[in-house]
């Protein structure tokens, strides 16, 4: 044991990737032709999962501001990248607008966990900063996808609406609102459905994974709650930015909403 947690062998933790056999079979047998990913997405988690652990290591051993600070930041860009691959039609611009999304929601809501609720010492403790984080971007980078795709979704239904309302004098904002609205909403159901399951369908990963470190049941409740609340308002701060953003990728400078053959 190690911290009071049962160190996991290098042997076991090989043989814990049959576990992933479940979902290659299911592929095969049904021919989804995602046996491949399935093998490179267990490969990818293996590696860059070891490798974080590794750099940790480093970090809480010789943690400074800037060396914790870019380890967040890459940490955003990898999950725009992620988040952007997962939307159909790429706009122009959609890449920027979506890590700022990312990172504005992420950094502003860590900063006030770690400084006002932990009380980490100091604010930049990776200990605390860069796990954190990491919590936040996971999931806002998957919510953030999902409002996109559903906000240019309902923007190509709605585009004679659209066309429309333009034309009789409303502004693109206008125009595009009812479709902000509905990625809005699609964004935040994920998060709230989690926060109805909490304690009763689940136990939610960071409370489950102190009380197999030995941790005082009622405080890693204490942690979980925080860790639900923290993502909820982070995703709600990310999915609005990103709408409000990337609606106006589908407008011309002149206001009028672009069909699939005007645009980039």
């Amino acid at each position: 044991m190690t911290g009071g947690v049962v160190n996991i062998g290098y042997v076991e933790l090989l043989a814990s990737a049959l576990l992933m056999m479940v979902a290659g079979l299911v592929s095969w047998k049904l021919k989804l032709g995602q046996t491949k990913n399935i093998a490179i997405s267990t490969i990818r988690a293996f590696l860059q999962l070891l490798a974080m652990g590794f750099l940790l290591v480093y970090l809480f051993k010789y943690q400074t501001w800037w060396l914790v600070c870019l380890v967040v930041v890459a940490m955003t860009l990898a999950a725009t990248q992620i988040a952007v691959s997962r939307v159909k039609h790429v706009a122009k611009g959609l890449w920027l607008d979506t890590f700022l999304s990312i990172f504005v929601s992420s950094i502003v809501i860590a900063l006030i966990v770690v400084e006002c609720i932990i009380h980490a010492d100091p604010w930049y403790s990776a200990k605390e900063l860069v796990p954190i984080s990491g919590m936040i971007i996971g999931n806002t980078l998957s919510s953030a996808a999902v409002a996109i795709e559903r906000l240019f979704s309902s923007m190509d239904s709605r585009s004679a609406e659209m066309y429309t309302m333009v034309a009789l004098g409303a502004t693109p904002r206008e125009a595009a609102f009812p479709s902000i609205k509905a990625a809005i909403g699609a964004g935040m159901t994920p998060e709230l459905a989690k926060l109805s399951a909490a304690g009763i369908v689940q136990i939610p990963g960071m409370m489950s994974g102190q009380i197999l470190a030995g941790a005082d049941p009622v405080i890693a409740a204490k942690y979980q709650i925080v860790v639900l609340l923290m993502i909820s308002a982070a995703t709600t701060i990310a999915i609005v930015l990103i709408c409000f953003l990337a609606y106006k990728k589908r407008f011309a400078p002149d206001g009028y909403y672009l069909s699939p053959a005007l645009r980039d």
